[in-house]
């Protein structure tokens, strides 16, 4: 077997939304379970230099690293599928290309040679792109390519496969991605789409390997032949991608269609053995068909209108459900539409409730009332970044009395800001000011309800905020049964609180879906999935 590390590009084409990460993902997951080591990169069009500024209305979730990297929420389901942490060098942007040419021509770099796309911008990606596989951690780097065949932007990257395919022969292979569509009023799936996508990408100088065909419908084998004939591709490499019902379902149909054989013959490689991990993810598969019973949990946020604002939360619900044996029904609720009057209907018939995180004051009331109602009728809460400052807030205002307690972000002049600023941490990466960025971490107190979830006295979890429980007020929340059960050992943070007298109350600091996989789902959410079935399971129809 060649030692060479094997590179694969993922293109899309018709449409965007086609499932570009899922099919990066999924395939990787089949070859990581045939022995082999995999990773995945992200190559972004767009000219932000990351996502870290990018509204989630615009982008869905900001994905934080260990390492500190703001990315695309694609990397997510990368390290969700393959359980293998992702860092900055798996998402590359068009703004951070250019942003390095750039920098390097006024430092001259370039000699005084005129800099132009091709080669210089090119070459950039080239560089990025082969980053991961000089590392020599990994035989496969699969690198998926945002935005679809076609698109402007997106020509740079299609000229950069151009000449990797070139220049490294047999160790690249390309999948493009296209769309079979079903026309309901002569009852045909239609290859043109596909036909006229492939024709574009090969006026770019790429001819791709092997064709994802997504589709309503399944594809014949007359049908998949004329694919093949008109796109100059074998048969065999004409996959069926069916709608799937989860996207967990997808690596299993994609071994079904024998993806990962025909990408290892293609690459000349031996196909090895499935190992117990697919043994693993199709037992999760069946217990997430197959749930014993059905608990409904509010998701309280103010990006709710974009599910994706959400991706990594709801995913860690799917994961601690399918190890509660449980399907998890997220309620999603606006926070600017709760108030005093209203939080009790608006919260009725929930047996948990998550306060979610997220930036700025709007909705910041709602959030305060959510967790008050939750504090005083004992509904397991779990508050995650800021969901945790409102928790505190909350605390001070209706326990301790501090009725203009607030945070320093809403209100500079508040007297009682027990919420601040803290300028003695710095990020990894600093966006707009102090931030905490990627892995910290944290030592959790003896007896507490977090070392009971973690099962362990330190942990590390990711952060991505600017602000800070204010430790001037930390002895009055604990006299009052506010208890900090997670410190950052270094600068004496305030990592996680919990409450004494309630069931199940913890406020987290940081994020912990960033880090819940389909094999190792997350601690705090199976625990807190867990207390909500205790509080009341609905039986599932």
């Amino acid at each position: 077997m060649s030692s060479n590390t094997k590179y694969i590009f993922v293109t899309g084409g018709v449409t965007s939304s086609l499932g570009k990460g899922i099919i990066s993902a999924s395939l990787a997951k089949l070859l990581q379970a045939r022995g082999y080591t995999v990773t995945i990169q992200k190559l972004d069009p767009y000219i932000n230099v990351d996502p870290g500024t990018l509204n989630p209305y615009e982008h869905g979730e900001c994905y934080v690293t260990d390492d500190g990297a703001e990315t695309d929420l694609d990397l997510g389901h990368y390290e969700r599928f393959l359980n293998v942490p992702t860092t900055q060098g798996n998402n590359v942007t068009t703004g951070r290309i250019y942003k390095t040419v750039i920098e390097k021509e006024r430092r001259g770099d370039y000699l005084g040679k005129t800099v132009q796309v091709i080669p210089h911008i090119t070459d950039e990606i080239k560089n990025r792109i082969k980053l991961l596989g000089k590392t020599g951690n990994y035989q496969f780097v699969i690198t998926e390519i945002g935005g679809t065949v076609g698109d402007i932007e997106s020509l740079p990257y299609i000229e950069s496969v151009r000449q990797l395919k070139w220049e490294l022969g047999k160790d690249a292979l390309v999948i493009h991605l296209t769309l079979v569509p079903y026309l309901s009023a002569s009852g045909e799936l239609k290859t043109k789409p596909t036909q006229h996508s492939v024709k574009l990408l090969l006026e770019y100088g790429v001819q791709p390997d092997i064709l994802v065909c997504r589709t309503e419908h399944p594809l014949s084998r007359e049908l998949k032949n004329k694919v093949a004939l008109f796109c100059n591709v074998e048969p065999s490499a004409v996959i069926e991608a069916r709608d799937a019902s989860s996207i967990y379902e997808v690596p299993v149909l994609m071994e079904l269609e024998k993806l990962d054989l025909v990408v290892l013959n293609k690459l000349q490689l031996t196909s090895g053995n499935y190992n117990s991990e697919m043994t693993e993810w199709k037992e999760f598969l069946h217990k997430l068909k197959h749930p014993k019973q059905e608990v409904k949990i509010g998701l309280v946020g103010k990006y709710i209108e974009l599910k994706d604002s959400y991706k990594s939360i709801a995913e860690s619900f799917i994961h601690a459900g399918v190890a509660n044996e449980c399907k998890v029904q997220i309620e999603w609720i606006h926070s600017e539409s709760i108030t005093p009057e209203n939080v009790a209907d608006k919260l009725k018939g929930l047996k948990g409730i998550l306060v979610a995180p997220g930036f700025g004051n709007r909705g910041i009331e709602g959030k305060i009332s959510t967790i008050r109602h939750a504090r005083e009728n004992n509904i397991p809460f779990l508050g995650i970044c800021l969901g945790m400052q409102c928790a505190v807030i909350e605390f001070a205002r209706n326990v301790l009395g501090l009725a203009d307690a607030h945070s320093t972000e809403m209100d500079a002049d508040t007297p009682y800001p027990v919420i601040s600023l803290q300028e003695a941490q710095k990020s990894v990466i600093n966006k707009g000011g102090t931030m905490r960025l990627g892995a910290y971490t944290c030592r959790l107190a003896d007896s507490s309800k977090a070392r009971e979830v973690y099962k362990k006295d330190t942990i590390t979890e990711r952060h991505r905020h600017r602000y800070e429980f204010n430790n001037e007020y930390l002895a009055d929340f604990e006299q009052a049964g506010m208890m900090a059960t997670g410190l950052n050992p270094e600068g004496a943070l305030v990592e996680i609180v919990e409450l004494t007298n309630h069931p199940w109350f913890i406020g987290v600091q940081f994020h912990p879906e960033y880090k819940s996989t389909v094999i190792n789902p997350h601690p705090l959410f199976v625990g807190f999935v867990k207390a909500a079935i205790e509080v009341g399971v609905v039986v599932a129809k």
